[in-house]
């Protein structure tokens, strides 16, 4: 019986987050089941025609990484996603990975970064050794994606425990937003904003609407509120800590 991994994330455009990130918790994976053959997927199709654009570079899908691994000869596969939450970009998973069900012997999906209690609870104690350290008047705000999904509430429920703590979660595309998170602010003793991305990547989102000069972006914002602002570009895939996480949710299926 051949067993195999499938890594599967949104993707990026960004190659040097792409690799410091999706790559790492890739070569994480790899490293800790080293019995495996890791493939790699994106959920995002924009991402994957713009990579092979710019750089001739290939990435399947997820029905692509499928019928691959199928033809390979592949017999037992795992699937990981990178995602966040349990979202659109993770139903997207399900969609095309259900119907490769009767190709393989075993075909099970792990769960995104954000599923249980158990998850949340590791989310806030990493967030808080990482960015709850930087003293008085400081705050992190973190700039989460948000959906128009259901699961946007994942966004309020880890920024909610970490209420009392000086850091912040926020989304751009969804609820909690940064007005919001400024109030709250406003209510502090905080002089000092450090923003950072709360996702996998340090991609488009987090150069561009966090920590670019431009006129929407969440530096500028809490700039113009009075706030010296410090942008962090580093992608939660960064963090071994995180990596450890997602390699927990594949021992739940693989077990």
């Amino acid at each position: 019986m051949t067993k195999a991994i499938l890594v599967v994330s949104f993707g990026t455009t960004f190659p040097e987050t792409r690799k410091k990130t999706i790559e790492a918790c890739e070569n994480a994976i790899q490293h800790q089941f080293s019995e495996y053959k890791v493939y790699r997927a994106f959920t995002s199709n924009i991402v994957i025609r713009r990579i092979l654009k710019q750089e001739d570079l290939h990435i399947d899908t997820v029905a692509q990484a499928l019928e691959r691994m199928y033809q390979e000869g592949v017999t037992e596969v795992y699937v990981q996603p990178l995602h966040m939450i349990l979202g659109d970009e993770y139903e997207k998973v399900l969609v095309q990975a259900i119907q490769f069900e009767d190709k393989f012997d075993v075909l099970k999906i792990a769960k995104p970064l954000l599923s249980s209690i158990e998850d949340y609870e590791a989310i806030k104690r990493i967030l808080l050794d990482k960015y709850g350290q930087f003293g008085e008047e400081t705050a992190t705000v973190l700039m989460g994606h948000g959906s128009q999904h259901y699961a946007f509430t994942s966004y309020a429920a880890i920024d909610h425990m970490l209420m009392n703590e000086p850091v912040y979660v926020g989304a751009v595309e969804s609820y909690p937003d940064v007005e919001l998170i400024e109030e709250r602010l406003r209510q502090t003793n905080v002089k000092h904003v450090h923003l950072a991305p709360f996702m996998l990547v340090a991609g488009d989102h987090a150069t561009n609407d966090m920590a670019s000069d431009e006129e929407d972006s969440w530096y500028t914002y809490f700039s113009k509120k009075g706030y010296t602002v410090t942008a962090h570009l580093i992608g939660l895939g960064e963090y071994k800590e995180i990596q450890q996480l997602y390699i927990q949710h594949l021992l739940d299926v693989i077990a």
